[in-house]
């Protein structure tokens, strides 16, 4: 599948989004890897793919890389999940990020989630991982770097207006059903395509808008082992490193891209 998706993921990479990456130097050319990322652009978040196609032209399908994927996508989306399934997405549980190590393949996690791909679009130069620190755990219970990507322009693919979760519920109080039936960690208030102005964590196409991803620096903890993952001041420790490492790389690639304009 990711074969025959590879020419229309090119064709998406050189001219829809005009794709510049930096950074692959810090990538291990073999071995198993934990890659953290944030990402941008709701539903579609068009900077992941842009990401495998040049992890695929490096290393080729051989090796495999899995992405922890919310659950609630495949009761609410399963054409989409069933998609995504087939390129390597899981869905977000501990047993499922720890099968895939065990096997001793790649794991690319977003923690992130809904929140982080639907942020305000006023809100796009900042690094959002909404506290969540089981990567971390992982990281240290097996003894790895993290490796974090970021990304710059696919924020403009969908233009986030506002945050209405709270909102939302308030009314899902008074009544009013959840959309898809499903209750979402998100329900923003935004502008693109198909739908023009929309509510909700709905399907999106991505409007056209160059891409510049940046695979960072590996961060190496001082500790590892099931102990030190058991530890939770030195994990919320380990979790604020990868954050201020993750947004000073940001703030640089901000600069380097042109700004906030």
């Amino acid at each position: 599948m990711i074969r025959r998706l590879m020419p229309v993921w090119e064709w998406f990479y050189r001219y829809y989004f005009r794709v510049r990456t930096s950074g692959w130097e810090h990538m291990p050319r073999q071995g198993q890897v934990l890659l953290v990322g944030s990402h941008n652009g709701g539903l579609a978040t068009p900077d992941l793919p842009m990401f495998l196609v040049d992890w695929i032209r490096r290393f080729g399908t051989e090796r495999q890389v899995y992405g922890l994927t919310h659950a609630k996508v495949w009761k609410a989306f399963p054409g989409i999940a069933d998609l995504a399934e087939r390129v390597g997405a899981v869905p977000f549980h501990p047993r499922q990020a720890m099968a895939v190590l065990r096997q001793g393949h790649s794991l690319l996690v977003y923690p992130g989630g809904g929140e982080d791909a639907f942020r305000p679009h006023r809100e796009r130069q900042h690094i959002l991982l909404n506290g969540r620190t089981g990567f971390i755990r992982l990281a240290l219970w097996h003894e790895l770097p993290v490796i974090p990507l970021i990304s710059w322009g696919s924020h403009d693919t969908l233009f986030v207006l506002e945050d209405c979760t709270a909102q939302a519920r308030r009314l899902h109080e008074l009544g009013m059903p959840w959309l898809l039936g499903i209750d979402p960690e998100v329900f923003p208030l935004y502008l693109g395509l198909p739908w023009g102005l929309a509510f909700g964590p709905l399907p999106n196409l991505p409007l056209p808008a160059p891409i510049h991803t940046r695979v960072c620096a590996p961060v190496v903890f001082e500790r590892t082992g099931y102990a030190a993952s058991r530890d939770k001041s030195y994990v919320q420790a380990c979790y604020a490193q990868v954050v201020a490492h993750m947004q000073a790389e940001l703030d640089r690639l901000v600069v380097e891209c042109g700004g906030l304009g």
